[in-house]
């Protein structure tokens, strides 16, 4: 079963073998709202911007990234193209999420990496 730390928001535990998704979204509710339906079957870190993000990835290596596309300090395309630019991070799947509909963002996020 994951616990969750409020202090960092991080909600695994290392020795079990469920996957790991770092979530990345800056709307707490909402970030909140994801995480706790991903809980039900994953184990989940999550971070408030995509610098924040970033440095999760690093420290955790997780199995899926879940990225919004527009936050504060560090967007989630920049997210992807640092996180597909690392050796360590490369093979991560990213997945980013936007109010966006315009095509143009959608392309330039698989442009970056984004698998979805």
């Amino acid at each position: 079963m994951s616990k969750r730390n409020d202090e960092s928001n991080i909600r695994f535990d290392q020795s079990e073998d469920i996957p790991l998704i770092l979530l990345v979204e800056d709307e707490a509710d909402y970030r909140l709202l994801v995480a706790s339906d991903l809980e039900e079957d994953y184990q989940v870190v999550e971070a408030a911007n995509g610098k924040e993000g970033l440095e999760k990835a690093l420290e955790t290596i997780p199995d899926l990234v879940v990225t919004d596309l527009m936050m504060p300090v560090m967007d989630g395309i920049e997210l992807c193209r640092r996180l597909k630019a690392g050796v360590e991070t490369a093979h991560i799947p990213v997945v980013m999420l936007t109010a966006k509909t315009a095509v143009e963002s959608q392309v330039e996020g698989l442009q970056m990496g984004a698998d979805d």
